[in-house]
């Protein structure tokens, strides 16, 4: 054993003189390392913001109503290209109403909002999908529309 470890120590081959087993573990784990640096060099995902709506009512009456829901970021500032949604949440809606945010981050949508049998309020959800291609996400959830009968 001592005698083969001074040989292979003497040896000066280089790569030559390792065993394959050895060779291909190196040729692996720095296709690895390399592919997970990678990864780690295109992560921006650390840097984004959260968005949120404010709607303008939060509480309105069955019926037809027009509703101004602005898309802000972290700081409160208006974000553009934003897609808004409404749908029904605990009130009924029929379909789902969707509009883009303007450069302020406001969006305009009517919607015909009507409470359930038996039930004197109720709520519309929204949701927010970020402009292609930013920083932006919506995880948390947003403010609710309250319908309350009059």
């Amino acid at each position: 054993m001592f005698h083969d470890l001074r040989r292979f120590a003497a040896d000066d081959r280089a790569i030559e003189g390792l065993p394959i087993r050895l060779v291909i573990a190196l040729v692996v784990g720095v296709a690895t390392m390399s592919v997970m640096l990678n990864m780690l060099s295109g992560v921006s995902g650390l840097a984004v913001s959260e968005l949120d709506v404010r709607p303008s009512p939060d509480v309105i009456e069955p019926g037809e109503r027009e509703l101004a829901l602005t898309v802000v970021d972290d700081d409160g500032d208006g974000v553009e290209g934003a897609t808004v949604i409404v749908r029904s949440g605990s009130a009924d809606l029929d379909g789902v109403v969707t509009a883009k945010s303007n450069a302020d981050g406001r969006a305009t949508v009517t919607v015909d909002a009507d409470t359930r049998a038996n039930q004197a309020t109720g709520t519309l959800e929204i949701a927010v999908k970020p402009p292609s291609g930013s920083q932006f996400v919506d995880r948390r959830a947003n403010t609710d529309i309250l319908v309350v009968e009059g």
